[in-house]
């Protein structure tokens, strides 16, 4: 239902601003382009048509975005505040409103000279800028706590589904938006302050967690990305929403009983879904001529540089048996993980590669502690629900009672990355709190090479490209 409302709204504002277009003598189709339709808006309002370059551009391309858009709108003589707010906050309304109002007409190029002149206006320049600049601050804050944040993949845990140098939009909309629960922030600061350091964020004013209605609920496979849970711990006591962000797929669902055999992941049981790009980790042994690293690069490998012969390789299985096809190499061999895995309990003997089966708490889920279940449970216990947790010689005490049992407030989930053997997930952190979660990846649309050369920097056919 919602994406339904979204996508009328959205088409009601494409037609207010395609039938604004015709007002100022222009083709109306232009306003379906991307980009396009900025360099046009950019022309007729006598801006620097170079600045389109600065939408690809994370942070700059906000304040440039809505920079054009009021010069749009002020070329209409659409010069208040309110009238400003609402063409962000209501464009279904407004636009077609000022499109079919006769009184509304597109009057020249608003940075020029002529236009300044023939229509004078009690702001001066400066005081206009600075209305915009605070506008745009708050319009886009709103918006990226609110509908949909930039986020850029740092490093190869999800290659080859998600590629270092990726630039992502992430929907804040689809599972629901959280209330910001550390309200008082720096703005586009996550939880530094730039150049200087220090936190970005006060604590004087805390909101408990809520979660307001979403297009969806949270789907097994998903990519999500969430705050990094074990930033609730030294050196760093964040608050929630203050976290790193990570981004992994969601394998494991609340109540799921997760386990891993041989580096084959089970859910309830039965083999998981495994994506066609997901990377393990590989020995590879040549005759004694070794490997070209710009070979490697040229196709995609990613591989340690610290190592000579034998060289360990992130790749596909179908890579990994490509490989053994190369006329110098002898031998490819699965690396085996044997990180130990969560809740690093010595005596389980679980690793990255083998593993549970374990059961990911379910809100409402009482389980049964003793002292094999409580090493798996006490973290979320303790840390993500807020609760005193002892172990004493004579039982579990939860709040200064001693107890068997305890029923779960949040549902929890099982996050890990497709780059199996490059990826720091559930594996050694364990459960993720539902109110951890920030939003679902939902497509690239920037993507980075920084190995490229200079006219392959940009890999074009990763663009616009949707998240499975």
């Amino acid at each position: 239902m919602w994406y339904i409302i979204g996508g009328i709204a959205s088409l009601v504002s494409l037609y207010g601003l395609w039938r604004l277009f015709e007002k100022a003598g222009l083709q109306g189709w232009k306003t379906l382009i991307p980009f396009y339709r900025e360099y046009v808006i950019a022309q007729v309002t006598a801006r620097p048509t170079w600045w389109i370059a600065l939408l690809l551009v994370p942070v700059v391309n906000i304040f440039v975005f809505y920079g054009i858009y009021f010069d749009f709108i002020k070329s209409f003589g659409r010069r208040r505040f309110w009238e400003h707010a609402a063409a962000v906050l209501v464009p279904f309304v407004v636009l077609p409103m000022w499109a079919h109002d006769s009184n509304v007409q597109y009057l020249g190029a608003y940075h020029t000279e002529e236009f300044q002149e023939k229509y004078p206006y009690t702001k001066s320049f400066a005081r206009e800028w600075a209305d915009a600049i605070v506008f745009a601050v708050v319009a886009a804050s709103l918006i990226r706590g609110f509908l949909i944040e930039a986020y850029m993949i740092p490093t190869g845990s999800m290659e080859r589904s998600l590629l270092v140098g990726d630039f992502l939009f992430v929907s804040k909309l689809n599972y629901g938006p959280r209330v910001p629960m550390t309200p008082l922030a720096f703005p586009f600061a996550h939880h530094t302050m730039p150049v200087t350091g220090g936190k970005a964020y006060s604590e004087f004013i805390t909101v408990p967690y809520k979660r307001l209605p979403g297009f969806q609920d949270i789907k097994r496979n998903d990519v999500v990305v969430f705050n990094y849970p074990m930033e609730a711990d030294e050196p760093y006591n964040r608050p929630i929403d203050k976290r790193e962000n990570y981004i992994k797929r969601l394998v494991g669902m609340p109540g799921d009983k997760v386990s891993m055999k041989n580096k084959h992941l089970f859910i309830n049981d039965q083999p998981a879904f495994t994506d066609k790009n997901m990377q393990q980790a590989y020995w590879v042994f040549t005759d004694g001529s070794g490997l070209d690293d710009a070979v490697l690069v040229q196709n995609r490998f990613e591989f340690d540089r610290s190592f000579v012969e034998p060289y360990l390789l992130h790749i596909t299985a179908d890579e990994a048996a490509g490989l053994k096809k190369w006329s110098n190499v002898k031998q490819v061999i699965a690396f085996s993980n044997q990180n130990s895995a969560f809740p690093h309990v010595s005596t389980s003997g679980w690793t990255f590669d083998t593993f549970g089966p374990l059961i990911v708490p379910q809100k409402d889920w009482t389980v049964t502690l003793d002292t094999l279940t409580f090493p798996f449970y006490e973290r979320a216990i303790r840390v993500y629900e807020g609760n005193s947790v002892d172990l004493k010689s004579d039982g579990i005490y939860i709040n200064g009672r001693k107890t068997d049992r305890y029923t779960f407030q949040m549902n929890y989930y099982w996050m890990m990355g497709d780059n199996r053997d490059n990826s720091e997930d559930s594996r050694g952190w364990g459960f993720v709190p539902e109110n951890h979660i920030v939003g679902k990846a939902i497509f690239v649309w920037l993507s980075w090479d920084k190995d490229g050369t200079f006219l392959s920097k940009i890999r074009w056919n990763r663009l616009f490209r949707g998240i499975e």
